[in-house]
C-alpha cells in the first residue's frame, strides 16, 4: 500500500483539486498493476504559522511523506521513482509557486494487512483478482 500523507497549507486545494490530485497518485501506482485501493492520500491540511523551516514560518510549503508498503523499490530505480513523484506533484505546486519536499519509507510487506488478510504476492492470479474486484477478498 502507497500512503501518501501530503502537509499543505490549509485551503491550498479545493475538493476537486484534491481528487485530481490523488488520482494522479493512484493512477502512478495502478499502471504497474497495483490494485487501485491499494493507493491512499490524506491530505493534512496545516494552519497558517503553524509549519516553521529553520524557525520561520513556511506558509508557502508542501512535505509529502510516503510510505512504501505494498511494493519496495530497488536501488536502481530509486531516482526512477523521484523523478514520477516530481511529475506527479508539480502541477499541483509549481502554480501556486509553493515551495516542496518528498520522501519516500519502506515497511516490509510482512508487516501489512488489509481487512485484516495478507495481501497476495505480486503479479499472481489472487493480486490480479484484488485488482479486478477492486477490493480485497480470501484466496
Amino acid at each position: 500500500m502507497p500512503l501518501w500523507h501530503i502537509y499543505c497549507p490549509k485551503g491550498a486545494y479545493s475538493d476537486a483539486e484534491k481528487r485530481q490530485f490523488s488520482n494522479r497518485i493512484s493512477d502512478a501506482y495502478t499502471k504497474f498493476g497495483m490494485p487501485r485501493f491499494y493507493v491512499s492520500v490524506i491530505f493534512h491540511e496545516v494552519d497558517q504559522n503553524s509549519l516553521y523551516i529553520g524557525g520561520e514560518p513556511a506558509n508557502d510549503f508542501v512535505r509529502i511523506w510516503v510510505d512504501h508498503i505494498a511494493r519496495s523499490l530497488e536501488p536502481q530505480h530509486r531516482g526512477w521513482w523521484m523523478k514520477q513523484v516530481r511529475e506527479i506533484v508539480t502541477p499541483f505546486v509549481e502554480p501556486r509557486a509553493f515551495r516542496w519536499e518528498a520522501h519516500v519509507d519502506e515497511t516490509p510487506t510482512e508487516l501489512w494487512t488489509i481487512q485484516g488478510l495478507k495481501p497476495p504476492p505480486e503479479g499472481s492470479d489472487a493480486e490480479k483478482h484484488w485488482v479486478s474486484e477492486n477490493r480485497p477478498s480470501i484466496y
